[in-house]
């Protein structure tokens, strides 16, 4: 049965992937406002684990990373990249590929948030209060320039260039 971190983190990941399906329940036109949604919790989702939940698990193993943490990390960084540009059915695609080869790693038995939380142990709940203490993304513009989508190519082939 998964501890409160996990339950915390999985119910964040429901509420996303709830949004980006939204963003999509139309075939005619994307749901602006529930995908920009998406984009600031996904954008605070990462930074919570990226600046609280990995720092601290490396922290608990004496200053030895998960060994997971290169592929979330390669992962985090492409799914940012394709909040860049403004968003069509193609991009909005390419977040659920990635997405669902993703939150596994994380989400499923004894991986990162059930790591974590042994890791934790009697400190889980003081970590659970700083992940929501995690402030809110400041969001750019999107951005559509003609660098993008070669950025966008070379980070999704980074993160299976491990695997």
């Amino acid at each position: 049965m998964p501890g409160p971190l996990h339950e915390f983190l999985q119910q964040d990941h429901a509420r996303l992937d709830a949004l980006l399906r939204r963003t999509t329940a139309s075939p005619h036109a994307i749901d602006i406002e529930a995908y920009e949604s998406f984009r600031a919790g996904l954008l605070r989702h990462i930074a919570m684990e990226e600046k609280i939940l990995l720092p601290e698990a490396r922290r608990l193993r004496d200053g030895e990373a998960l060994a997971v943490a290169p592929q979330l990390r390669a992962d985090h960084s492409a799914l940012a990249s394709l909040l860049v540009p403004t968003p069509t059915y193609e991009i909005i695609g390419t977040i659920q590929r990635v997405l669902a080869q993703h939150n596994p790693l994380e989400e499923g038995p004894g991986e990162l948030y059930d790591v974590c939380e042994h890791l934790a142990g009697s400190e889980v709940e003081g970590l659970i209060t700083r992940l929501r203490a995690t402030p809110e993304v400041p969001l750019a513009r999107h951005f559509d320039g003609p660098r993008v989508a070669a950025h966008i190519d070379s980070l999704l082939r980074a993160r299976t260039a491990g695997k």
